[in-house]
């Protein structure tokens, strides 16, 4: 038995207890609490104090935020892949943390993060921002449907103990756990949502699309229920925002749903506010507006963080973090495309455009005084044809649109095919709703309106590619395809160039 790691706990849960629900702002802390997580993990974590050992990094002369900026990256590479487990934990005791969760990354090969209670209140605190400040979940009971998927992966567990921590905490919220079980979410939610004022869906943007659809088509009433969706994983338009809301019976846009910008590594780093969606629904709408915010014709994710738990930086385009946990990471390059815009910086942009969105509001939670991180993802999940980089999350707004939604599940499996005279074809395999059909009109039909959102978010698309190659090659197969969508596992949007 360890009485240290239970006076932590109790001293940990007590601080967690008094804290706010709304991080303040206040910029003056961020530097010295960087600072100091710099200080603690040189002081507990051997291979941390090796790594800048290897770089020839003397410890004491960090001493400003500059030194700090400094400091050799981390990486999966040079550092998780490089020590010992134990080793990477604070003071090489890797008992001391309770879970650990694992994470394949694009290649395949198992990650291994191990975290503590300790470690899951930071990531509590990011839950506690959406339901308090968009759900009002203090003043309203709240059943969280935990729809990600159960085991050794991190979003089902990490998400089901934050959702509980919250209920610990004095919050009227009740965990239900069928995990990414279709079957399961939609016996027990009819049951169990009546005794609730709402009902929380909490998965992966497209099986929580699926799960609604399936529940439509069995004569299902969300709009009852009172649904909230909180995702993560993956971007999505504001149009599927909108598409998922109405079948939902959503009335308020930017405060019912809010993605996560999370990770195995250090658990969950931002969140998107009612401000942040507020802003993002505006740049959806200005395409031109988005294009000099983030130099990209597509829609990244839109989060803000707080940077006393998770301090961001950026790297050639890309981001880096540094957080603590049960692995602590100092300037852990994560490799997602995106950047870090201040909140006044954000608030001067939207004025400089004609939009207001603290008026948007109208006052009230949601909106604090954080910076905000977008994130595009990783560039290998884009296919390029004919010089341009076509990005799902053009043609998701394809397939959101009202002549194709309803009979789409809005998966898709972008690619790039040659056929026998090597000419090159942008090809889209299509997954329909349940019990409906394919045909040629269909195919058409979604052709043409992914082609003419391409056209519209993506001028490299519209510029590189000639006119008579535009439209995509489509086909349309049945809901859980094998080949292209099989259950149970994580969908992958793109394929490889294929012939």
């Amino acid at each position: 038995m360890d009485a240290t790691r239970n006076r932590q706990v109790i001293t940990g849960m007590e601080e967690f207890f008094s804290r706010p629900p709304t991080p303040a702002s206040d910029p003056t802390t961020y530097e010295s609490a960087v600072l100091d997580l710099f200080r603690r993990v040189v002081k507990s974590v051997p291979a941390y104090r090796d790594f800048l050992r290897r770089h020839d990094i003397d410890p004491g002369g960090i001493v400003t935020l500059a030194d700090f900026r400094r400091l050799p990256m981390v990486t999966k590479e040079n550092y998780h892949r490089h020590y010992p487990l134990a080793e990477m934990c604070r003071d090489g005791r890797l008992e001391h943390c309770d879970v650990v969760a694992v994470s394949s990354g694009s290649t395949g090969r198992p990650t291994y993060w191990p975290r503590s209670l300790l470690d899951e209140l930071e990531t509590t605190a990011r839950f506690e921002q959406i339901f308090h400040d968009g759900f009002n979940a203090d003043e309203r009971s709240t059943l969280a449907v935990v729809c990600f998927p159960m085991g050794t992966w991190v979003g089902g567990l990490y998400t089901a103990a934050c959702c509980r921590n919250l209920g610990t905490k004095g919050y009227p919220i009740t965990v239900v756990a069928p995990g990414n079980d279709r079957e399961e979410i939609l016996r027990v939610v009819p049951e169990l949502a009546p005794s609730f004022e709402q009902t929380v869906l909490l998965g992966y943007p497209p099986f929580l699309k699926d799960v609604i659809d399936t529940g439509i088509s069995r004569g299902m009433d969300w709009s009852s229920m009172d649904i909230k969706l909180v995702m993560a994983g993956e971007v999505f338009s504001e149009d599927w925002r909108s598409l998922v809301g109405e079948r939902t019976g959503m009335r308020r846009p930017s405060h019912d749903s809010a993605a996560l910008y999370g990770t195995a590594d250090s658990g969950v780093l931002g969140n998107e506010t009612p401000l942040s969606v507020c802003i993002r629904r505006f740049l959806a709408g200005n395409p031109e507006a988005a294009q000099a915010l983030f130099g990209e014709s597509r829609l990244p994710t839109l989060v803000q963080y707080d940077p006393r738990s998770r301090f961001f930086e950026t790297h050639d385009g890309t981001l880096l973090f540094s957080a603590d946990g049960g692995v602590p990471l100092i300037r852990y390059h994560i490799a997602d495309e995106g950047g870090v815009v201040e909140y006044r910086q954000m608030l001067e942009f939207c004025a400089k455009h004609g939009f207001d969105p603290l008026a948007e509001l109208g006052g009230g939670r949601g909106a604090p005084e954080l910076p905000f991180v977008y994130v595009f993802g990783r560039s290998h999940f884009t296919v390029s044809f004919f010089g341009a980089n076509v990005y799902p999350e053009n043609v998701t707004v394809g397939l959101e649109q009202p002549e194709v939604s309803g009979w789409t599940t809005g998966k898709f499996v972008l690619e790039v095919t040659e056929d026998a005279d090597r000419d090159r074809h942008l090809k889209v395999t299509i997954e329909l709703a349940p019990d409906e059909d394919a045909g040629p009109q269909r195919e058409r039909l979604a052709a043409e309106s992914i082609r003419a959102q391409l056209r519209r978010l993506n001028s490299e698309f519209a510029h590189y590619v000639p006119e008579e190659y535009q439209l995509p090659q489509v086909t349309l197969l049945p809901a859980g395809d094998s080949e292209y969508f099989p259950r149970g596992v994580k969908h992958r949007y793109t394929r490889g160039t294929s012939s």
